[in-house]
Parts: C-alpha cells; sequence; structure tokens
C-alpha cells in the first residue's frame, strides 16, 4: 500500500465526528490535526500522496518535495491555494473534490436571502437591546416578499444550480452571468452581462471560482451599479468581491445589505470592520462544514485516491 498524510485534518474533522474507515483500507494513512509550514517537508517526506485543506502550497515549497509525491488532493472543491503549474512540472497530480457541499452552500446563500427578507438580525438585534417595539406597536423593520424578486447568481457550476433550483421553487426570476452558458429551458432564467444582472437583481449572490480573472471582479464601479435596495451575498471566495469598497458601499448605504461566509483573508481579524456594521451578516466559512457534507468530503477524498490508484485518476485539476 501507498501511503499518505492528511497535513491538516482536523479543518474537516474539528469535532471527531468523521469515520475514515474507507481511506484507511486504501492507503496507509497518517492524520494530522495540523501542520505548521516548517513541518510540511518533513511530513511529506516518504509519502506518495497528501492532503490538505486550504493550506498555500506555493512553488518554492513544491519545489522542495520529495520525488516520491505522486498526487496531491485537495480537500474541497476551491484548489487556489496549490501553484498548478509547480505541481504539473514535478509530475504531480492535483485532484480536487467538485459539489461536495453544493447543497449545503446553496441551502445557507438561501438562508441568507430568506433572512434579508424578514430582517432577521435587525429583530434579533432589537430584542438582545431590549427594544419589544415589533411586539408592543407594530412592525419596525423591513419585511418582504421572496417570490417575484429577482435573483443574479454569478457563476453556473453545481452550486449555483442549486441556488437556482432554490430559486425557482420560490417563484423568483433568475439572471446568470457565465462564461459557461447552460439549457435550464425556464423562461424565467436568463443569461446576461454582468452588468446587466448588477442593475436588475435584488439579490446577488457568488458562485464562482476565484481566479485571476475574478479576484476583486466585485469592486467600486460593479457595486454602483447595483440598486440601493439590493443585497450581496458570497458564499464562494473572499477575494472576488474588493473588501475595502463593499465597507465604503455598507456605510454609505449604496446598497441595503451584505451577507459574507467569507472574506479577503481568513479568518476574519476581530477589528475588521465588516463586523462593525448593521447591515452586514457574517459567517465563519461555514458553508461546507455540515457533518453530512464532510463525511461526504471523506467519502469522495477517498474515492479519487482509489480511482488514482487504479491508474484512472479522477477530478484532476492540472
Amino acid at each position: 500500500m501507498k501511503n499518505a498524510v492528511f497535513l491538516n485534518a482536523s479543518k474537516v474533522d474539528f469535532d471527531k465526528q468523521l469515520n475514515f474507515d474507507a481511506l484507511k483500507k486504501e492507503v496507509n494513512i497518517s492524520l494530522y490535526d495540523k501542520t505548521e509550514t516548517g513541518d510540511m517537508l518533513s511530513r511529506v517526506k516518504g509519502q506518495q500522496i497528501v492532503i490538505t485543506k486550504e493550506i498555500p502550497v506555493g512553488r518554492e515549497l513544491l519545489e522542495k518535495f520529495p520525488s516520491g509525491v505522486e498526487l496531491i488532493c485537495e480537500a474541497g472543491t476551491g484548489y487556489n491555494n496549490i501553484d498548478i503549474k509547480a505541481a504539473r512540472e514535478k509530475n504531480i497530480t492535483v485532484c480536487n473534490i467538485p459539489s461536495y457541499s453544493s447543497n449545503a452552500v446553496a441551502q445557507l446563500a438561501f438562508s441568507f436571502i430568506l433572512s434579508f427578507c424578514s430582517s432577521l438580525p435587525a429583530q434579533q438585534t432589537m430584542i438582545r437591546e431590549k427594544n419589544f417595539d415589533n411586539f408592543t406597536k407594530h412592525l419596525q423593520v423591513k419585511h418582504f416578499e421572496v417570490s417575484g424578486k429577482t435573483l443574479g447568481v454569478i457563476g453556473a457550476g453545481k452550486i449555483a444550480g442549486e441556488v437556482i433550483k432554490k430559486a425557482r421553487a420560490f417563484d423568483m426570476k433568475v439572471l446568470v452571468y457565465s462564461r459557461t452558458r447552460k439549457d435550464f429551458k425556464d423562461e424565467n432564467i436568463r443569461f446576461v452581462s454582468l452588468e446587466e444582472l448588477l442593475r436588475n437583481s435584488d439579490f446577488v449572490t457568488i458562485h464562482c471560482p476565484l481566479t485571476e480573472d475574478t479576484r476583486h471582479l466585485i469592486d467600486k464601479e460593479k457595486l454602483s451599479w447595483m440598486k440601493p435596495a439590493s443585497y450581496l451575498i458570497n458564499t464562494s471566495r473572499g477575494a472576488i468581491i474588493r473588501e475595502e469598497d463593499l465597507v465604503e458601499a455598507l456605510t454609505e448605504k449604496e446598497i441595503a445589505g451584505a451577507a459574507l461566509d467569507v472574506v479577503e483573508r481568513e479568518p476574519a481579524s476581530p477589528d475588521n470592520p465588516l463586523f462593525s456594521l448593521d447591515n452586514c451578516i457574517m459567517t465563519p466559512h461555514i458553508g461546507w462544514q455540515c457533518l453530512e457534507t464532510r463525511q461526504r468530503l471523506v467519502d469522495m477524498l477517498t474515492d479519487n485516491i482509489h480511482a488514482f490508484l487504479a491508474g484512472n485518476p479522477q477530478n484532476t485539476v492540472n
């Protein structure tokens, strides 16, 4: 059996609830809760398979990897943390795990939408402040139906598809911006330019990967295209939004609000100005962290390794 090392297994199994038995049947696996950069080379020594979860693996580090490393498995969908070109030059295959969290991330994105419709964060804040006017007088916050509203979806992958299905179940109209077009066979789903999407959507939700083309895709100019009553949601990668521009737009009430499961630098610093804004919902990158979702990740990780060992690598990104 080949040797494999999971350098930061606690990133996935932080509650020690996951079952790795199937993976252990495929390889001799070493599981480390956490690996500092200085310990990485010693821990990949003698390993043929390296498993990471969002650990930066740049060119300088990859060039020092022992020649025996054959496969890097990113335990997630995004792989912008790995220098793909450098891995290719070292003849190291890189694979990821697409679609394992599609439903969970879509669920979170739609939870944000519904929270905005009912102003749930604002109502809970009032209660914490011992303000019971919503109960004793009349409703003090916005409360509106999602039906008939327009959802703008940036991206057209698996997660975007799940979000679109949920939007249509709520009778929303959907605008989609993506380089890849799909046939949804629904007159209420249209592919449009980014500008048309931003100018006409009541909610904008981001579901595209972080690349050089999408880094800071949403900046000051793009935010100015959005309607003052619209909301921005990001459950993808923080750097797709230029954060300082978003802070300004929220502070000046240029848009109604934002919900962010991701930020440019994670974990978010306690002094991040987004935390102090009453029109911004923040969660700590939890979209993929449901128990069922994480177990599915481990199972698909095992499938990737099994396929590679059988000579038929799957989900390769380089």
